[in-house]
């Protein structure tokens, strides 16, 4: 899958798709050219639950001062969320969710800084775009004719997640076999077309690479998936519409390095043509771009 033959072939399969532009626009009055540039999302977790430690903020405080320091390391948008992803980690309310996140919300766009809310609650959503928020993390597909609504009363861009199920906390297995594009099209085409209907302009796909599905629980099978999806995520740009990928951090080969595992996969996602790159690791990720830029002569 990795080697110049295999990857030459892939392009040569692909080319028109290499070609073709993907929208382009502002996100809280904010211009970006996503053909000309990617842009990076940090992770600020509310949730102690979440895997990532460094990535955890478990107060309001906190998550205001490490949604300052990535934004000043780098990240375009500061992507807050209040219950993790991962399959056993506790549920938490809607209030709860509320209370914790409109506060952040609310310093970070006193402070200019763009804010994304990973979520797929109406009450959360409502809530969170009436303190600010710019884009929306929808990490699930249930209630989308209200979210697409609010969406469009606030102008608010959308991150439209592949989620088998109604939301990720419900996800079971992802199809591993044969070419992997050709499903996420056909879950992406009429999603988008939805959220177009209800005058949602603003939107990117994300193949979901961050979730945890029941059958990707061996290592070598995961990290195998989600290669495949970063190096063919160029194939996506037929939607006409920017890529986001989470990225991933294969804890069973990178083990006390985890923290470098990000910087890795943003290769194989910046090879795929990915436009927005959603870390823990902003630094990190932030200096791969600018290398392969530089390299690119961008």
């Amino acid at each position: 899958m990795l080697t110049l033959a295999e990857l030459a072939q892939l392009a040569g399969e692909h080319a028109d798709e290499i070609a073709t532009p993907v929208a382009s626009f502002d996100i809280g009055g904010r211009e970006f050219d996503f053909d000309a540039a990617p842009a990076i999302m940090g992770v600020v977790n509310m949730s102690r639950d979440s895997w990532y430690r460094e990535s955890v903020a478990p107060s309001v405080e906190s998550a205001i001062a490490r949604g300052r320091v990535l934004a000043a390391q780098g990240a375009d948008l500061i992507d807050i969320g209040a219950e993790s992803t991962i399959l056993d980690a506790e549920r938490v309310g809607t209030d709860s969710q509320i209370e914790q996140l409109v506060p952040v919300i609310e310093a970070l766009r006193a402070d200019d800084i763009l804010v994304s809310v990973e979520t797929y609650e109406p009450a959360v959503v409502e809530a969170c775009l009436k303190a600010g928020a710019n884009l929306l993390n929808l990490t699930g597909t249930a209630h989308h004719e209200e979210i697409f609504a609010l969406a469009a009363q606030y102008d608010a861009a959308i991150v439209l997640c592949f989620v088998q199920g109604e939301n990720v906390r419900e996800v079971g297995a992802v199809t591993l076999e044969g070419d992997p594009l050709p499903e996420l099209i056909a879950h992406f085409e009429p999603r988008i077309a939805a959220a177009r209907a209800a005058g949602v302009e603003r939107l990117f796909v994300d193949p979901g690479l961050g979730f945890y599905y029941s059958n990707l629980e061996d290592g070598d099978e995961r990290v195998r998936h989600q290669a495949r999806i970063f190096i063919n995520t160029f194939r996506l740009r037929v939607l006409g519409l920017p890529v986001c990928h989470a990225l991933p951090h294969a804890f069973d080969y990178f083990e006390d390095e985890v923290r470098s595992a990000e910087g890795f996969f943003a290769v194989l996602a910046s090879l795929g043509q990915t436009s927005l790159f959603r870390t823990h690791e902003v630094p990190r990720v932030r200096a791969v771009l600018r290398t392969i830029g530089a390299i690119n002569g961008a």
